[in-house]
């Protein structure tokens, strides 16, 4: 997992590279009624800004509340190091769930409806609090099962074999010091 701040952002790019294009396709197939070639053409442009939205998010608010709040519920010392995982991957859902359903509220019911498709600025405002809530609603269960199933186990093995040799140092090192009684 990782130990130092570079191999923080990585660890985050990777999981906003997994996660975001995962999300748009599935938002937009909702709302179109199904995924098709047309969804995945439509969403392509929201891709990026989304990536660039849920990196930052994930870097500064996201990641450090997580582990806050899951820190609190599990002990890493006294729980197993799955429950640990679970509690993290489970609050940085419950973190990032609403804030990225906020943003995507702004950006397709605001931005993109009032600004590009010309709809009423007062139904954008109105209807803000009940689109955000919809949003949430329809996107957490998404997002904690595939948080928990399938984007942290991708995240990790692809975390792991990019950063592979500085682990194996990193717990050699901490292996000599234990055979040498240094802590």
């Amino acid at each position: 997992m990782p130990q130092t701040k570079f191999q923080k952002l990585i660890f985050a790019l990777i999981t906003v590279i997994i996660t975001v294009p995962c999300f748009v396709f599935y938002c937009s197939s909702y709302e179109s009624g199904g995924f098709n070639a047309e969804v995945i053409k439509n969403s392509l442009i929201y891709i990026p800004i989304e990536l660039i939205l849920a990196y930052l998010c994930a870097v500064f608010i996201g990641s450090p509340l997580a582990l806050k709040f899951a820190l609190k519920a599990v002990d890493p010392k006294e729980n197993s190091k799955i429950l640990v995982q679970t509690a993290i991957v489970s609050a940085t859902a419950a973190i990032m769930c609403p804030l990225m359903s906020f943003l995507a509220t702004i950006l397709y019911d605001g931005i993109i409806a009032v600004g590009i498709n010309g709809e009423p600025f007062n139904n954008f405002i109105i209807n803000f609090i009940p689109y955000w809530l919809q949003r949430i609603v329809l996107n957490f269960p998404f997002a904690l099962l595939s948080q928990l199933f399938f984007v942290q186990p991708l995240t990790r093995t692809i975390f792991n074999a990019i950063f592979k040799n500085e682990e194996d140092e990193v717990e050699n090192t901490n292996s000599e010091k234990e055979l040498v009684g240094i802590n």
